[in-house]
């Protein structure tokens, strides 16, 4: 058995070398190379102080700052096993993710306070909860709760040394809705970690220690704590983290200050950049943008170039793959494609029958590469659909020209994905049928002027007189999903079109609310960027 920890790839090996009084994380504080090795030793020996043992989970719901990395490093010290949650679920949701899990910890930020108080309530094996900030606790005795700052102290059992795991060993669990709608968790070895800084961000994009790194997309999703975590830290770059709601003014604000070389979005945060009144010159220190989470428009990728100064590399990923396995390369940036494999990944285009297609046919997307998952936690059908021995099916329609470039032409299935994020149609839909006024309703993706897809809605009253608003569907779904999930936009109709058995031809309903979205999206702060 080979020994490999993430956390000594990441941080311990650059605090042993040359970089140990290099700053290694800018947050609202900051921590150079050796002070975030302690740090992480600290609170390793301390979770592993709480009764936690080889494979446990401890679940993180955590603004992206310097209590997140930490934490996060410290459960890939001490041999535990990291789940970063969405912090946009309501408490609900999440006590369904915990519950999962079987999270015996939860680590969480204050912000985030109700929703955790809830789900942990609700989750009958959390044994601890770790608290950051000002955070107003209401769980049930049997929770031993803590502050933050006690996995900060001197342990009374120290670790200096990181747990004596190997490639295969769980390092990483990432919840996504992915091609089959309810939130799974794809669980990732320490390896992968390695894999995608070797593949992505050395290869690919090119980073070096010289970099200083800014990410839209918070550490909770895959292709943020790529961002934001494995590829600056592997490297020996700085990471700039920036715990506030993403919004165009406050990236600029933080660009500014920070003087960030490589920034990471998604297009509907650069869509809202490009409409935003930032000066021109807010990214000026800007050398490459990176763009995933759903394709990137031309125009759109043209309109960034040509404001703000800086190329964006546009690529897919997902969580299963751990971040970007198709990718433009700064000397040949293709826009309006996703450009060819990333090193180290097989990708094909397959027609029906699982054959090859040639170029210029579209068919389904399949990947086959070191990073991927070992599988879904607790997911047999789900696993099987999607893992087919070596190689993944994507659920992505692709097309490749004979120059081996590969460009996206939508989902295979009725998923959809608004800002990078995955919405499953059939969960919006129940939320909305929940309303007494409705009869029936169909979600769909609808184009907005930017060429980027959001979810619009199809609705049928009970009665033709009920005073319902558009305004009152959206609440109304607000008010019972996550945010995100919400329809941009509701369109009243008669009827829905179907078939002679009663079957919904959703097709039929995208092609009537084609254009219902056809002024520039002010996309709430929270639509702000994922792996796809």
């Amino acid at each position: 058995m080979t020994l490999f920890n993430a956390a000594d790839f990441l941080v311990h090996r650059q605090a042993r070398g040359g970089f140990a009084d290099k700053t290694a994380v800018e947050g609202t504080r900051e921590r150079t190379y050796a002070e975030l090795s302690a740090d992480v030793a600290r609170a390793a020996a301390n979770l592993r102080g709480l009764g936690l043992h080889t494979d446990d989970r401890v679940l993180f719901v955590m603004v992206d700052d310097v209590e997140f990395v930490v934490s996060l490093l410290a459960a890939f010290h001490a041999g535990l096993v990291a789940v970063p949650i969405s912090t946009m679920y309501d408490g609900r949701e999440l006590a369904e993710i915990v519950e999962d899990s079987g999270a015996r910890a939860v680590v969480a930020s204050a912000e985030f306070a109700g929703a955790v108080n809830e789900a942990v309530s609700a989750a009958s094996e959390v044994e601890h909860l770790v608290t950051s900030g000002d955070f107003p606790v209401s769980v049930p005795d049997r929770v031993n709760v803590l502050r933050w700052e006690a996995l900060a102290a001197e342990p009374a059992v120290p670790m200096p040394e990181p747990a004596a795991t190997d490639d295969d060993a769980w390092a990483l669990w990432l919840y996504t809705s992915g091609t089959t709608g309810k939130p799974k968790a794809a669980m990732h070895r320490h390896a992968n970690i390695r894999h995608v800084y070797e593949t992505y961000g050395r290869q690919t994009l090119g980073i070096t220690s010289d970099d200083r790194c800014l990410s839209v997309a918070k550490i909770f999703f895959a292709y943020g704590v790529g961002n934001s975590v494995f590829f600056p830290l592997a490297a020996g770059a700085t990471t700039v983290l920036e715990p506030r709601r993403p919004t165009p003014e406050v990236f600029g604000e933080r660009a500014r200050a920070a003087r960030p070389t490589l920034f990471f979005g998604v297009p509907t945060f650069y869509n809202a950049m490009v409409h935003s009144t930032l000066p021109d010159d807010a990214f000026a220190s800007v050398r490459l943008g990176v763009s995933a989470g759903e394709p990137l428009p031309r125009a759109l990728q043209e309109k960034v170039l040509a404001r703000f100064g800086f190329e964006i590399l546009d690529g897919i990923g997902s969580t299963e793959a751990l971040h970007i396995f198709l990718s433009n390369v700064p000397d040949d940036i293709r826009h309006g494609t996703t450009g060819r494999p990333v090193p180290g990944w097989d990708v094909e285009v397959r027609d029906a029958d699982g054959n090859v297609c040639p170029p210029g046919e579209p068919g389904e997307l399949f990947i086959r590469g070191a990073s991927l998952a070992v599988g879904y936690w607790r997911r047999t059908d789900a696993q099987r659909s999607v893992f087919l021995g070596d190689w993944m099916r994507t659920g992505d329609t692709y097309m490749r020209d004979e120059e081996g470039v590969f460009t996206c032409l939508g989902r295979s299935n009725d998923l959809l994905k608004a800002g990078g994020i995955w919405v499953t149609p059939g969960e919006v839909e129940a939320r909305i049928l929940a309303h007494p006024a409705v009869l029936e309703a169909a979600v769909v993706g609808s184009e907005d002027e930017a060429g980027l897809v959001k979810p619009v809605a199809a609705v049928v009253l009970k009665t033709p007189h009920d005073a319902v608003t558009e305004r009152e569907i959206i609440d109304w779904c607000r008010d019972g999903l996550a945010h995100f999930k919400a329809p941009r936009a509701v369109r009243f109709v008669d009827e829905l079109p179907k078939t002679a058995t009663g079957k919904l031809q959703r097709f039929r309903v995208k092609q009537q609310l084609a254009g219902t979205l056809t002024a520039p999206e002010r996309e709430p702060a929270h639509l702000a960027g994922g792996a796809r």
